[in-house]
């Protein structure tokens, strides 16, 4: 066995990545179990090169999902578009170093304000590896195509800060297949803390629902066709709206409302300590912060952790 195989063999704790073809030349590689860290991405074939849609967390992981791309291809990856900031998406930017990495100009400004890798106090996070800062360095305003020979893919700033301030999707309309990056989180729980819980329900009634795209890849979760996901999405999103509405009308702070509230049939989703970082960022909307505006980012990890039992947030990845 080979040490590439070893290398994808080692990562497989939570769940094996599969690569799915989702049209011609089409492909979206699934990493379970999609919580904290472990994200999708996705790459467009062409004859004279790949794009790749997003990296991954860690050094081992984006290396393993290089591997996937070369067993489909050995076209060189040429373009790799980052469909926002986190460092789940990012972090492996890097180890593509023929390519141009494309995102929106926030997302830019925000992969460099965060810096490299670093340990961060609230997941119990295994290895980085040796990864080093490498932000998009052709960036766009509203959108921009690009191909992958008779491949066409629209990426489109979704409008209004929704998961991040910069979001991005990738529309092929011809396949009708979005990417819609982290504006979906298949079976999981959204994260808004550094987004707007109103504009992720704009963004998704508005944006992504009406494209009617037959296979959706989101950036956590398993691909799906047909807007469930999207609804139950929608219906996680206003109940947030709602316990924010209630615990600002009580005087308690996000973590109580949180404490207080029976998560129903959201209880099951994975991450569900997401619920005290988006009531923070729920709060702040209801009182003047426009949507995407700063608040206390460190200050609502560690009020998850605390609704956590005081556990670090758990991490696989």
């Amino acid at each position: 066995m080979s040490a590439g195989h070893h290398l994808v063999d080692a990562i497989t704790e939570p769940g094996r990545p599969e690569t799915q073809e989702v049209a011609d030349g089409v492909f979206a590689y699934i990493q379970p179990d999609g919580t904290w860290w472990i994200n999708n991405t996705g790459f467009l074939v062409g004859p004279q090169g790949v794009i790749s849609i997003d990296a991954c967390s860690t050094e081992r992981r984006t290396r393993a999902y290089r591997q996937a791309i070369e067993a489909v291809t050995a076209a060189p990856v040429r373009t790799l578009v980052n469909t926002h900031h986190h460092g789940d998406h990012t972090f492996g930017n890097c180890l593509f170093p023929g390519a141009t990495i494309v995102g929106h100009e926030r997302a830019r400004e925000e992969v460099i304000a965060f810096g490299p890798p670093r340990e961060l106090p609230f997941w119990d996070h295994g290895e980085w590896g040796d990864l080093t800062l490498d932000p998009p360095f052709l960036t766009f305003t509203d959108s921009v195509t690009v191909h992958a020979g008779d491949l066409r893919a629209e990426l489109r700033h979704v409008g209004t800060a929704a998961h991040t301030t910069n979001d991005v999707i990738a529309w092929l309309p011809e396949q009708s297949v979005l990417f819609c990056g982290d504006l979906v989180f298949n079976g999981g729980t959204p994260f808004l803390l550094m987004g707007s819980v109103s504009g992720a329900i704009e963004v998704l009634e508005d944006v992504v629902a009406p494209l009617g795209a037959a296979t959706v890849v989101p950036g956590h979760g398993p691909v799906f066709s047909g807007d469930e996901p999207i609804r139950a999405t929608l219906d996680y999103l206003r109940f947030v709206l709602d316990v924010a509405e209630r615990g600002r009308q009580a005087g308690v702070s996000p973590l109580d409302a949180a404490r207080d509230t029976d998560l129903g049939r959201f209880a099951d989703w994975p991450d569900a300590e997401r619920i005290v970082g988006n009531l923070y960022r729920a709060y702040a909307e209801l009182g003047d912060t426009p949507r995407g505006g700063p608040i206390d980012v460190f200050a609502a990890l560690g009020d998850m952790v605390a609704y956590n039992g005081g556990r670090p947030l758990t991490c696989l990845a």
